[in-house]
């Protein structure tokens, strides 16, 4: 059994346990990131506040409407009640019946514009809220699920640890300072496996001697370029 074996599974084990806690890190960026619901809850909030500010510009118009047509029959029953006789009141209140007329045509087109504005605000009021529900609900079962994985990720790495511990036994201590140094500088991954006559980490070409000194030497053989251990897998 070549040297490099033991550091090679303690190597598979801690590449397991990098793994699981690299996407709990995730998943918990994940569980506290509530961008999209946010965004969501904002849109509906700015959507409530334009169609309020709709219907009230189109209450207003509407009571400034209904006002204008009490004004118009105040003057036209002054105008055709017989109260008044003389020509130049008559043809004064003719002149005021058709400005308030006049008036009210214009109040009556935006009345129309408001109406419009006030549908389309409630439409989209109606749209940014059943969005913000989607989201609700897919969140929902996006946290649920992630919260499982979470769990069996916790268990997965209880497991890895407690085989670390039993597959540390066998490695000598100085082996052991060599490749948790080699962990530190090369992102991790302090053993590496060789094929086809090159490093599977780097690249680099070993030689049939060295190919042959990882396969049976009783100490660690490391590669040329990158420093790694090799273990012929």
């Amino acid at each position: 059994m070549s040297a490099a074996l033991g550091l090679y599974r303690l190597q598979q084990i801690d590449s397991q346990i990098d793994s699981a806690r690299a996407r709990l890190e995730s998943i918990q960026q994940a569980l506290a990131n509530d961008a999209e619901l946010q965004e969501a809850l904002s849109r509906a909030e700015s959507a409530a506040r334009v169609q309020n500010e709709a219907e009230k510009k189109q209450r207003t118009i509407e009571a400034e409407t209904q006002g204008q047509r009490v004004k118009i029959e105040q003057a036209e029953s002054s105008l055709y009640g017989g109260a008044v006789h003389n020509p130049k009141e008559l043809q004064d209140l003719q002149r005021d019946v058709a400005s308030l007329k006049k008036h009210l045509s214009t109040l009556e087109d935006r009345l129309l514009e408001a109406m419009l504005a006030s549908e389309s605000a409630a439409s989209s009021l109606n749209e940014a809220r059943a969005a913000q529900t989607q989201i609700e609900a897919q969140r929902g079962d996006q946290m649920r699920g992630l919260a499982s994985e979470q769990s069996e990720l916790l268990r997965q790495i209880d497991r890895y640890t407690s085989e670390r511990k039993a597959a540390l036994a066998p490695i000598p201590d100085e082996s052991l300072t060599i490749y948790e140094s080699l962990r530190r500088e090369r992102r991790g991954l302090a053993v590496a496996t060789f094929s086809d006559g090159s490093c599977n980490a780097c690249g680099a070409t070993l030689t049939p001697a060295q190919q042959q000194s990882a396969r049976h030497s009783s100490q660690p053989i490391h590669c040329p370029t990158c420093g790694r251990v090799l273990f012929a897998n």
